[in-house]
Formats: structure tokens, C-alpha cells, sequence
């Protein structure tokens, strides 16, 4: 076994047994759910952002796999201090890279759920698009 690869690992379980951000904030600029129904992933995140639409403060709940709960812990700690913007160009290699283990076909929609929720939320807020959840078996 690659070295590497099992400090990712090793890292991916802390994220996924101690996740950071997690929880809700008391008022959050915008609350967004989102659920992967092939394996029953499910996160909602509350964001919080200033008046210039940067991110101040992120917290997470959700249940589900280890690498859906830990893509969502390490994506929390990465995505304060982002811009609206900056979330928005955020895509799966960006999680896959942040995971930093081979993620399998099957297990990608696990990695990307929490992009996505916090991005569609983001979008919800700035009346972008029209939704009350994600629902990653439509996209």
C-alpha cells in the first residue's frame, strides 16, 4: 500500500469520526439539504456570509458514508473565507483532489455531495435556480 495513500485514508476517517463544522449556526445567510438516494448520503449546511458574499462561517449535518461525511467536514474548512464565486467554480477533481485517494465511479457522488448542496444553496440564495433540495440522482 502506497504510504500516501494511507495518510489520505487516515485522514478521510478523522474527517469522517471528529468532523470539523459540524453542527448549525445560530442565523445563516442560507440552509441547503441535499441527498444522494442511490446510497442515502444525505448533508444540509448552513453558510453564513458578509455583505460582500464571502463565506464567514459553515456548518454541516448529514449522515451517511465516510467519504460523503468527510468530503463534507474537509469541504467546510476550505470553503471559509471563499467567495460565492470561488464555491461556484469548484468541481469534482477539486474534491476528489481534496479526498486525495482513487475515489471508484460509484463512490463519486458520495464525494461531490456536499460541493453541491453548498453550491445549489449559494445558487438558491442569489435566485439562480428554483429548488428545495439536491438531488444528485437528476444531475
Amino acid at each position: 500500500m502506497d504510504l500516501g495513500s494511507d495518510i489520505y485514508r487516515q485522514q478521510i476517517l478523522d474527517h469522517y469520526r471528529n468532523p470539523r463544522n459540524h453542527g448549525s449556526l445560530e442565523e445563516p445567510t442560507f440552509t441547503h439539504e441535499g441527498e444522494n438516494t442511490m446510497c442515502g448520503d444525505l448533508i444540509e449546511m448552513d453558510v453564513e456570509l458578509d455583505d460582500d458574499d464571502v463565506i464567514t462561517s459553515v456548518a454541516f449535518r448529514g449522515d451517511g458514508c465516510a467519504i460523503s461525511q468527510a468530503s463534507a467536514s474537509m469541504l467546510t474548512e476550505r470553503l471559509i473565507g471563499m467567495s460565492l464565486e470561488e464555491v461556484d467554480a469548484l468541481d469534482r477533481d477539486d474534491m476528489i483532489d481534496m479526498l486525495g485517494v482513487e475515489i471508484s465511479p460509484m463512490r463519486v457522488k458520495c464525494a461531490v455531495l456536499a460541493e453541491k448542496v453548498v453550491q445549489d444553496g449559494a445558487d438558491i440564495h442569489r435566485g439562480k435556480i428554483d429548488l428545495d433540495r439536491t438531488n444528485l440522482d437528476d444531475s
